[in-house]
């Protein structure tokens, strides 16, 4: 298994190498030359506010994608999100507690799966006032968001989020064999795999979808730019990968589901 865990904290290299983990750094922030980075070869390291981890898969895509042909595994986490197999709540105090809940290899049950992602959010299980807070007048014009909760889908979701109308506006620029697939998914489902979490179980695979969401999400960067503000608009093109990446593993490959527990390593000492 080849793990790449990204970060955007310099002092985090260490604490990653110790997960035997490969370490990502990502961001004006980073300045030690040990991380494997997204600024070499061809790459849009300079979209990285706007793209997220994406400026680090399409520097994968465009320089070491032929080099990851004889992984098994290939997969992403995060410096706060990690992939473990072990569903206990029990305390992390340092990193060697971390280290042992974290999965070494992939575990025999997902020998026939393709793709791995993680456990499903839930959009209509958050609370309503978090809805309400961010966009008081689309729930009064829409009064139904308040009692059926499987209107509060992925769509719903996005437009509070990230911008009335824009996740249309993207879809729209996709190929015609997704186009339609999509828009059900988001008006359909009422969660989605989050944080741009995946592990491929080969090379051919992960190339197969990078071939479709750069092409897409260029396409996307003439309709919004780059002239983005705050947080909910400013990383768009990460925030659509995030809502597109489940749709089309599951639509493309055999997947299962594995945990994602929740851990920033900046918080923990590196013993």
């Amino acid at each position: 298994m080849r793990m790449y865990c990204i970060t955007i904290h310099d002092d985090h290299y260490e604490k990653i190498k110790k997960l035997e983990y490969i370490p990502v750094g990502l961001g004006n922030k980073i300045t030690s030359n040990k991380f494997e980075v997204d600024y070499r070869g061809v790459n849009i390291s300079s979209k990285n506010p706007f793209y997220g981890e994406y400026s680090f898969h399409y520097w994968i895509w465009k320089n070491e994608i032929k080099k990851l042909d004889n992984e098994k595994w290939i997969g992403f986490c995060q410096y706060r999100k990690f992939w473990s197999s072990d569903r206990k709540q029990t305390a992390i105090k340092n990193l060697s507690d971390l280290k042992k809940k974290l999965i070494k290899k992939i575990p025999e049950e997902y020998e026939n799966t393709e793709v791995i992602l993680g456990e499903p959010l839930f959009i209509n299980q958050f609370k309503f006032s978090k809805f309400v807070k961010k966009n008081f007048f689309k729930i009064v014009r829409n009064p139904v968001f308040l009692f059926d909760k499987n209107k509060r889908n992925i769509k719903f979701h996005f437009d509070l989020m990230h911008g009335e109308g824009n996740l249309d506006k993207a879809i729209s620029l996709l190929e015609n064999n997704d186009r339609n697939d999509f828009a059900e998914f988001v008006n359909t489902e009422v969660s989605f795999n989050p944080h741009n979490m995946f592990i491929c179980k080969s090379s051919k695979k992960l190339n197969e979808y990078y071939n479709v969401i750069f092409p897409w999400l260029e396409r996307c960067e003439k309709k919004f730019g780059f002239n983005l503000e705050g947080y909910g608009q400013k990383r768009m093109y990460g925030f659509l990968a995030e809502r597109f990446m489940p749709f089309w593993f599951k639509k493309y490959s055999k997947h299962s589901i594995m945990p994602i527990i929740f851990q920033d390593l900046s918080e923990i000492d590196y013993r």
